[in-house]
């Protein structure tokens, strides 16, 4: 029997989209995918609809790193209307109260700081956190309420940008996990005037250098200049230039080199017993003595290396 025939190249990276506003990180992954012809596509994190910015896409066995960076520091811009509150917390949803403004600069400043550091927070309604294997926001649509725990979750850094009333600007730096939303609309209680957010732009995810994103009309454009060929895993695209190494989604682990009977080892999923000379523990990425990204592993305190997810190709 004949094997099936691949839809698409197995490439493998990532791709920094700068995302556009007004489409779902899942619908323009997609078209990402489409457009590089690729067997696989993951994101790492999405960003709403009203967002704009960094969103990294994985292909290939990519898609096996992308957790490294769901888990990564964020950076956002966000500009916020004070005044209003909505139901979503942004301008997609529905004002659910209004109040006059009576603050200043001087006393926004003051309430920024009880926002910075380690604090925690209640996700929003209109989140992707599951309870009982569904949707937050798929209850918060339907109108019913969910109790939610308070999450710790780090501000590193909260910076005021500008604030023409009703219009308040910040950058955040900030851990996985933290809701600029939930934040804008947090400090609008704390202003007593209510705030919701009208833009958001993310700005950085990880390390990735902002001046390597492409849009998606760039990203076209590039397909376009393509002439249309049969699809061979050996297929060049001229867009593949823009893809980053698979290995860039974890360089913030520890180097591990390996020898070629190790790296035939762990090739095979086998633990292996090493002289670690460097005392290095914990989650590590693997190279062969070519230099070749092998994956990731864990290094257990009897020296031992564990492979977790490594690479095929």
């Amino acid at each position: 029997m004949s094997r099936p025939k691949k839809k698409g190249r197995d490439i493998h990276g990532v791709f920094l989209l700068d995302k556009p506003e007004g489409v779902s990180s899942n619908d323009i992954m997609q078209k990402v995918k489409r457009l590089f012809r690729a067997n696989k596509a993951g994101h790492t994190g999405a960003l709403d609809p009203l967002a704009t910015g960094m969103l990294p896409i994985c292909l290939g066995e990519a898609t096996k790193f992308s957790q490294f960076l769901l888990d990564s520091d964020k950076r956002y811009r966000v500009t916020a209307k004070l005044g209003e509150r909505t139901d979503t917390s942004d301008a997609e949803g529905q004002i659910v109260q209004s109040r006059s403004i009576n603050v200043n600069e001087a006393e926004i400043l003051t309430a920024l700081e009880q926002f910075r550091g380690d604090i925690l927070q209640v996700p929003t309604m209109f989140s992707a956190l599951k309870h009982q294997g569904k949707p937050l926001y798929e209850y918060a649509r339907a109108g019913i309420t969910v109790e939610r725990e308070a999450r710790p979750i780090t501000i590193f850094e909260l910076k005021f940008i500008d604030y023409q009333a009703p219009f308040l600007t910040l950058e955040v730096h900030c851990s996985k996990g933290t809701y600029i939303r939930t934040l804008v609309d947090d400090l609008g209680e704390v202003l007593g005037c209510g705030a919701h957010v009208t833009v958001l732009r993310r700005l950085a995810v990880a390390n990735y250098p902002s001046n390597e994103m492409l849009t998606i009309d760039a990203l076209q454009k590039i397909a376009e200049m393509q002439p249309l060929a049969e699809l061979t895993d050996n297929l060049s695209l001229a867009m593949d230039k823009h893809l980053l190494p698979m290995d860039s989604a974890v360089d913030c682990l520890p180097i591990l080199n390996l020898t070629a009977e190790q790296t035939k080892a762990v090739g095979y999923g086998q633990r292996v017993k090493f002289e670690n000379t460097e005392q290095v523990y914990g989650q590590v990425r693997l190279y062969s003595a070519q230099k070749q990204f092998l994956g990731v592993a864990e290094v257990d305190l009897n020296n031992v290396i564990r492979p977790s997810r490594m690479v095929n190709i």
